[in-house]
């Protein structure tokens, strides 16, 4: 099977488990209360400078990584700007920063989110500023950190490298949504119940879209990764974060 049968491939799963109906990540414009958007804008900021320190690295030890570099910023940008409306002042999409954080590390991919989220809002209203800091560390910091640690375990384990990609990006996307359940839970619990009872909910509603997108974004995942491994494999060496060789 060629490569860009596969990338086809890839892509019409996408669009066919994608769910076409749903009651509906990014938080909008002015959604959260203010002491929320201080109160994560501030918790990114050391993830967003560890990012800066690492592509810095990254970049002076090998130049030719910065065509991959933004090639995974292209595939994030892609995949997170197609929105499902979802819960009231969110919405659900696959998220797309799994592979980049299997390639370049967590941290990287947080610099790639914010810059990622910032042209969403700004030009496809997707999202917003005031919410930027949520949106960054649901989709940016905790989605980068659960595919970086689930690949890795995987590999260590010295399991499929496939079933390490699949999963590291399924979950990644899955924990997002977590994330933003939580943060919306946090910000609006309910008046019966409190936090656990507006978890449930946002998480149950969530679920119905945000499953079957991160099947199809870990199939599409692994397909874009295998064609990464082929046309750039002395870039993947150089960045000596597999166990296996890459």
């Amino acid at each position: 099977m060629s490569k860009r049968y596969q990338l086809l491939l890839g892509l019409t799963l996408m669009f066919v488990l994608i769910p076409q109906a749903a009651f509906g990540m990014h938080i909008m414009e002015g959604f959260l209360p203010p002491v929320w958007c201080i109160s994560w804008g501030a918790i990114v900021i050391p993830f967003l400078v560890m990012g800066l320190f690492s592509i810095q690295k990254t970049v002076k030890e090998n130049p030719r990584l910065k065509m991959l570099l933004a090639m995974v910023g292209a595939f994030t940008f892609l995949l997170s700007a197609l929105k499902i409306p979802s819960v009231t002042g969110s919405c659900s999409h696959p998220t797309g920063v799994g592979l980049g954080a299997i390639i370049f590390g967590p941290t990287a991919m947080t610099v790639l989110g914010v810059i990622v989220l910032l042209f969403q809002a700004i030009l496809l209203a997707h999202g917003g500023l005031t919410t930027l800091g949520a949106n960054t560390f649901s989709m940016a910091v905790i989605g980068p950190l659960v595919a970086f640690a689930t690949f890795r375990i995987i590999e260590k384990a010295k399991g499929p490298r496939w079933l390490a990609v699949f999963l590291a990006s399924a979950l990644g996307d899955l924990l997002t949504y977590v994330t933003t359940s939580i943060q919306l839970a946090l910000a609006f619990p309910a008046e019966t119940g409190g936090f656990m009872a507006s978890l449930v909910k946002f998480s149950g509603i969530f679920a119905v879209t945000q499953i079957p997108l991160a099947i199809s974004e870990g199939i599409l995942t692994v397909l874009v990764f295998n064609a990464i491994t082929t046309y750039s494999r002395k870039e993947l060496k150089s960045l000596k974060i597999f166990a296996k060789e890459a």
